[in-house]
Order: structure tokens, then sequence, then C-alpha cells
């Protein structure tokens, strides 16, 4: 058939890809490249019609369905599965009228970036503007605006999505709203989010940027930034990175090689009132690197500036209660600049507008969180145990803070079993999407990713 592809009685417009096939391995290897899987069968989906037949024809075998956009999110291996690829269905339509934006499901944040920021709006992405758009919303999503509007999750209108039975439905709070609830939240467990309907918010500019503090000023620096966070309005969105620079030539000269304290500031208001609101921390003494000022929404990503370029990380995260000054010293003696460990450790702060319960509810837990821990460290082939076992050793000592939670879009690939994956949902949560599981995909089809399973399974 002219324009189309076709195998064992799946008919698509976009590509089939088999192992050994052209373009096969950069259509199966994503951004996180800690999974070297091999799945049977890759449909490079170009719209909702080769997603419906896809799910239909793993159906009819029994396999697995993995989805992937970006490959940022990877969680369990689609070795002999079928893998969706999204990544053509990238469409951005933007209603400057409605403030509204509907993106398709391969979509990344850039690209919505692109599309709103003419009109003076901007969607509640992430600090990656690498990441997918539906990937990140589906796992909740924190971005650069959170505390002042909450979770990307809290502000979707609707989803066109393909359950497992291969139909394709449009859900919001009036139809289906329990498959709607689920959605927002529970990660890839329900279906493939073929679209969405976005929230947009009149937020043209930031005040925002980094301050690179060396070694010298690691615990002067952390501590008064965990005190003035608890100080600043909501409109304040921040968090801080301990890192250790490769000296490599693609870090910029005067960090190259050296420990920092990075903090990072997004500020949504007056530009005056961010410069008096960041006085403080600029007082804590010289820094390396000074990057806050005004600058547009559309350069979001560079107060971040997380690398590009493919690679094997290992990832863990909590959620934290405050932090008095005993914990800021743990995490000092664990992750600063004489711990010599192997990741680099964030901290994000939280509260604001994410500890408010949205107009619709949806899945996302996390809001009696005050900060996030994530850490991240490279992962060499054969590496996850050591890995695992420096992580173990933060984890448990910062136990003492944290409110038991995590957060979904921050898992690693070592987070997929169950107790694990029930610490990122409320208890009546995780068994309301568990129920949901077993009236949408009883089969569970859907279970490479952080899977729930279907009650009663």
């Amino acid at each position: 058939m002219a324009g189309h592809t076709h195998t064992d009685e799946i008919v698509t417009t976009g590509p089939l890809l088999r192992p050994g096939d052209p373009g096969y391995d950069e259509e199966r290897l994503g951004y996180n490249l800690a999974l070297d899987h091999r799945p049977a069968l890759i449909v490079g989906a170009e719209g909702a019609g080769d997603v419906t037949a896809a799910v239909r024809w793993a159906a009819a075998r029994g396999l697995g369905v993995a989805v992937q956009a970006t490959g940022h999110g990877v969680s369990r291996s689609a070795e002999g599965q079928l893998m969706i690829s999204t990544r053509r269905m990238d469409e951005v339509r933007v209603d400057p009228g409605a403030r509204t934006a509907t993106v398709g499901a391969g979509a990344r944040w850039e690209q919505v970036l692109e599309a709103t920021s003419p009109h003076g709006l901007a969607p509640l992405n992430g600090s990656n503007p690498g990441v997918g758009a539906v990937g990140y919303t589906v796992g909740g999503g924190m971005g650069l605006l959170g505390r002042r509007y909450g979770y990307a999750a809290d502000h979707v209108r609707a989803m066109d999505v393909v359950t497992a039975d291969g139909r394709l439905r449009r859900v919001d709070a009036a139809h289906e709203p329990e498959l709607f609830w689920a959605l927002r939240g529970g990660k890839g467990n329900f279906g493939v989010v073929v679209s969405m309907e976005i929230d947009l918010f009149p937020v043209a500019e930031l005040y925002g940027g980094g301050l690179y503090f060396g070694e010298e000023q690691a615990a002067a620096a952390l501590h008064a930034y965990v005190r003035w966070t608890g100080g600043v309005p909501e409109e304040m969105s921040s968090s801080v990175q301990l890192i250790r620079y490769p000296d490599l030539p693609v870090v910029p000269p005067e960090l190259r090689g050296r420990f920092v304290t990075h903090l990072r500031i997004a500020w949504c208001g007056e530009a005056a009132e961010g410069e008096r609101l960041v006085r403080p921390l600029r007082a804590v003494g010289p820094v390396l690197k000074d990057t806050v000022g005004r600058m547009p929404y559309r350069e979001v990503g560079s107060i971040h500036h997380e690398p590009p370029m493919p690679v094997a990380v290992y990832d863990r995260n909590t959620a934290l209660h405050p932090l008095p000054p005993e914990a800021v010293d743990t995490l000092l003696d664990l992750a600063g600049p004489e711990s010599g460990a192997p990741y680099f450790a964030e901290v994000r702060h939280h509260g604001g507008a994410y500890a408010r319960p949205p107009r619709t509810a949806n899945a996302v837990a996390g809001r009696d969180a005050e900060f996030m821990l994530f850490t991240t460290s490279l992962l060499e082939p054969g590496g996850t145990a050591a890995a695992r076992a420096v992580h173990d050793r933060l984890y448990a000592a910062m136990r003492p803070w944290s409110t038991g939670g995590a957060f979904v879009n921050f898992f690693g690939v070592d987070d997929t079993d169950p107790a694990t994956v029930l610490t990122a949902y409320a208890p009546a949560d995780h068994a309301r999407l568990a129920r949901a599981k077993a009236a949408y995909d009883p089969g569970n089809l859907f279970r490479i990713t952080y899977a729930v399973e279907p009650a009663g399974a």
C-alpha cells in the first residue's frame, strides 16, 4: 500500500523497525542510555491511527507496550516487546485567546516554548526543554513556574488517549473522569496519550539564572539557600545543585574541574523585586559566575543548562520535610566538596501551589513536600550495584527528614519494583489507580513503565 508500511497484519503510515533494520538503534535509544534493550518491533508512529494499530497488534500477541518520545524517563526493559516511538507526533497548536495549547505525543518542551512565546504565554514546562511534554505531564511535572501555578498535570484540560482495547478516547473532567484522573499522575499505565490540551499562563519574562559558588562557599551557600526558601513568595521557584564539574572543554572555563554549589533562580514577578529577593544569596560570598537577570521565558532552559547529549545515568529521589541545619550538614557530608561523591545532588524547593489541591483532582502526590532531593550518577556498564550502594548510603542518612514519598518523574531504572512505585502515591490513590488499571488495562499491556498492577491481579 503506497505510503504505508506493514508486517504481520499491522499497517502503519510511519516506519516499522526490527532488530538489524537501518535506523533501529537510533529509534530505540533515547536520552538515558541506562537500558540497552532491543524491542521486537518499533512502530515509528506518525499519528493516532498508527498508535491504535500498534496497540491492537501487541494486545493480540500478548506483548507489552513501551512508549518513548525522548527517552528521558526510561524504566523497565522493552526487550522482545513492542515500542511505540512518538517523536514524529510533535505538532503544537496554540489558542492565544483561550490561553491553551494542544500538544502532540512526541513534542518536546522546546517546541512548545517556540509556539507559545510569541504570544507572551508560558506552559508549565520543566527545567530541561529537551524533555517530552506529554511524558513529563503524565508523571506530574515540576517546573520553573511550579510554586506559582502547581504541577503541570494540574492544568491539563483534556487528553486523547489510546487504551488497551485499541480505542481512541477523548477524556476530560466530564468524559471518563476516572481515566482522566488516573492519566494525570499515573505515568504510562493507562494508555498512550497521543495529544493533550493544556493551560498557558501570561509569563513572557523571568528574573532568573544561576549563582555558582566555589568549594570554599559550599557550606555557607547551602545553609543560606535553605534558610532563604523559608521566606520567599510563591512566585519564586528555585533549586540548588551540588556538583563537581568534569574537566572537559564543553564546561565553561570558570567551572571546569571544580566543585560548585549552583543556586538556580526563577522569579515570575517584577524584576526589581526579584533582585531584592536574591540579594541575600549574592551576599553569601564571591561567585564563580552570576547569570541571574531578566530573560525571555523562551530561554528558561538556560537556568539549569542540563546537558543535551545522551548518557547512561542512575537516578534516585525522595520528598523531604523542612530541613534543619543538621540535615543540611548531613547532605554536605555525603554530597559536598569533601565527600568524593560519585553523583551530583539537587534540592528543589516545593510548597506554594504544589501544596494546594488542583481544580480537577488527579493522582499526583507529594503535596506535603517542602523539598525534593534528587541524585544522579553516571552509570558504567555493570555498575548498577555500585551506584545503588552509594545512593543507598545517602538516602539512608537523609531518611529522618524524608516524607517517605517520592516523585515518579524522577525515578530511575532501579525504581520499578512495586514497593518503590507505591512511594510515589498516597496509599488510597494507589489503590484507586489499581482499580482504574483493572478497568482500562486488565491484561497489563502497559507494563513497561513504573507499573501499577491491576487490582485483583
